[in-house]
């Protein structure tokens, strides 16, 4: 059967259930231990009343637990809502209330660290994932096996919540068919296959760190997860995992070429790609993972969540083309669209419009913010039939061969180490800790992040103690959205 829902990549036959699947802080787990993970927490959630189409927010670190925690709300028939662990409880709050959430997926540590914030949804159920797991009447019991209407692949699979340019993150719905077919691009052009030993440094709550889980289950690969803090951590576990694929954020390759002292004097020889994503990467950084890594193919790609990847650049043309963001991944289209209408002609700049099955759904609950995103096909013919094409916000320009280089965003959004961040959001935090009369939070370039989070203010009468400011904000707001610095003009 060809799978058209996410829990259909698991394996079923009895030599792929013993193939390797996720190392995990130094245990592997095979596909057999992830399946049968799967079942017990579907089997929770069903004895919790979860009904096809529920939200189920998951709230886990990275790990064996969270993998398996995101394919049994799927095995449910419910929909999954990764939330990063770095959030803060007022913000993980905002994200469960937001979605409707009928049920937490967490660890005893991370609950309690919320305090009070959920004190106040009667409905949302708690379930803890290692106690799911742990439970061994819960596969094959009563509960999974009750009958509910299985979803299709059109359905609501995942909302991945992202900043958004008024304040409060926003839910961007995918269906399963946007995920399988994510799924199936970037494979495709990558030639991932089941010999492939994937390491996973981005959160699932992020569209590619999610896509990296999909792709390696879809061809029965390995992926080892790692939580780090310092590059040569990084660069033992490539080592030591014979990692072939390593996906990262343009800090990411900052601090393997700047301050990794390992990196470069460590053989990779297992290492046959790397892949960008979540911002541009300075042409110097490509230069030096190029000298580093000789033999290591380097993709650049560009994409949004609304629509997952729209671009990439094969290795080959990235001495040709030093800055582009390449042309449309498999089965896609994109192209610059003009103030007036027109497709923009080679050199004019234009907003990048995206066509194709990974197109997301829109915003949950919000749709006028999503009718702003989401357009009829502009270009209707039997050629193009009226589909729905997502308008990015970027503003790019594209040369006289096809290939596309990204010029400025339309809107105040930073994007910071790979997150996009709401200028709004870090403004509202703030002015909420008092002393001021105006904020204005801008990103600035910096080689490290792409751009750095940086503050301009007004004090509302004698200037306020900034370090005092920071501290109150740090209860807020998770470190990549702290502004780096406040100036008081």
């Amino acid at each position: 059967m060809t799978p058209f829902l996410l829990h259909h990549l698991l394996p079923s036959g009895s030599a792929e259930l013993e193939r390797p699947a996720i190392v995990d802080r130094g245990r592997t787990y095979r596909y057999a231990e992830l399946v049968d993970a799967v079942e017990r927490i579907a089997a929770r959630l069903r004895a919790a009343a979860i009904e096809r189409g529920d939200r189920i927010a998951i709230l886990l670190p990275k790990s064996f637990d969270e993998c398996a925690a995101i394919f049994g709300a799927a095995r449910a028939g419910a929909v999954f809502v990764p939330i990063n662990p770095a959030l803060k409880p007022a913000q993980v709050r905002h994200i469960v209330a937001d979605c409707g959430a009928r049920a937490l997926v967490t660890s005893p540590p991370l609950h309690e660290a919320l305090g009070s914030a959920l004190a106040d949804l009667k409905q949302l159920s708690i379930v803890f994932a290692s106690d799911a797991i742990g439970d061994a009447g819960g596969a094959g019991g009563a509960a999974s096996e009750r009958r509910f209407a299985e979803p299709i692949g059109e359905d609501l699979a995942a909302i991945l919540y992202t900043s958004g340019s008024t304040g409060a993150p926003k839910g961007v719905m995918l269906s399963h068919r946007n995920l399988l077919a994510g799924t199936r691009i970037v494979r495709t052009y990558l030639d991932i296959g089941p010999q492939d030993r994937i390491l996973s440094l981005l959160p699932f709550s992020f569209d590619y760190g999610l896509n990296q889980l999909l792709t390696t289950v879809e061809q029965r690969a390995t992926i080892a997860l790692l939580t780090f803090r310092l590059g040569d951590e990084i660069v033992r576990a490539l080592a030591e995992q014979r990692i072939t694929g390593l996906a990262g954020v343009p800090t990411i390759w900052a601090i393997l070429t700047g301050a990794s002292p390992s990196f470069g004097r460590t053989p990779l020889p297992h290492l046959r790609y790397l892949t960008n994503s979540g911002g541009a990467v300075p042409t110097a950084t490509v230069r030096k993972l190029r000298e580093k890594l000789p033999d290591t193919r380097i993709y650049l790609m560009y994409g949004l969540t609304e629509a997952f990847r729209s671009t990439y650049l094969p290795p080959e043309e990235i001495d040709r083309r030093p800055g582009s963001i390449g042309k449309a991944i498999p089965e896609c289209e994109v192209f610059p669209l003009t103030a007036d209408g027109r497709r923009a002609k080679p050199g004019e700049p234009g907003i990048l419009v995206h066509r194709g099955p990974t197109v997301s759904l829109g915003y949950w609950n919000r749709p006028e913010d999503t009718a702003r995103v989401l357009r009829p096909n502009p270009f209707c013919s039997p050629l193009h039939g009226g589909d729905v094409v997502c308008y990015s916000g970027d503003r790019v320009v594209e040369d006289e061969d096809g290939y596309l280089y990204f010029v400025a965003r339309d809107d105040a959004m930073i994007k910071s180490a790979g997150h996009r961040i709401s200028p709004t959001e870090v403004e509202e935090v703030l002015m909420g800790c008092g002393g001021f009369r105006q904020v204005a939070v801008i990103g600035l370039p910096d080689e490290w992040v792409g751009q750095r989070v940086h503050a301009v203010a007004i004090a509302a009468a004698e200037p306020p103690d900034l370090a005092e400011v920071l501290r109150q904000a740090a209860a807020k707001l998770p470190a990549y959205m702290l502004p780096s610095r406040i100036e008081l003009v």
